[in-house]
Formats: C-alpha cells, sequence, structure tokens
C-alpha cells in the first residue's frame, strides 16, 4: 500500500476533522471522535488527526492512480467545509522515500 500524508494550517482542525467524519459517514464506514478519525474509502483508509492548528490526513491505496484519487477525495470535501480559509488543498507528502 502506498501512503500520503496531507497537513493543513487551520485554527479550526476539529471542527473540520468532524465535519469530515459526519458527511463521509453517510456513504462509508467512519469511526472518529474530536481529535482523530478513519474513514473507510474504497481504495484504502483515511486517519484524520486534529491538533492544535493543524488537521493532518494520511490516506493510504494500492496504486498510485488510486492514491491521487484519495487525496482529492479530501481536498474537494474540505474545500467545502473550509472555503472561508480559502483552502485549496492540502500539502501533501508522500511516505516512499
Amino acid at each position: 500500500m502506498l501512503t500520503d500524508t496531507g497537513r493543513f494550517e487551520t485554527p479550526n482542525a476539529s471542527r473540520y476533522l468532524q465535519q469530515l467524519c459526519k458527511h463521509f459517514a453517510h456513504k462509508v464506514a467512519v469511526d472518529h471522535d474530536d481529535s482523530r478519525g478513519t474513514v473507510a474509502l474504497g481504495m484504502g483508509p483515511a486517519t484524520l488527526l486534529a491538533s492544535a492548528g493543524t488537521l493532518t490526513a494520511e490516506v493510504t491505496a494500492p496504486t498510485a492512480e488510486e492514491l491521487e484519487h484519495a487525496r482529492q477525495i479530501i481536498d474537494n470535501h474540505l474545500a467545502r467545509f473550509a472555503f472561508r480559509e480559502e483552502f485549496e488543498a492540502m500539502d501533501w507528502h508522500s511516505a516512499a522515500a
């Protein structure tokens, strides 16, 4: 499995994590609280972490194409909730060395 990690510096990390998880829970399995969430995306799990000032997302998938799709899913949905902060995309980094 391939893994990418994205970061979004925001004072609203916990709020966005909860909004994302509640939204995704309408279609897929989700487990969350106010600081951590796991979303069962079709290509692999996404783990969301909220700390003071940062929302972090770790997505996994078996192929590079599916990994890109997972990143797009997170970015597109987060853009709906973080539009006031002019959010466009997380700062994504690959776990590959």
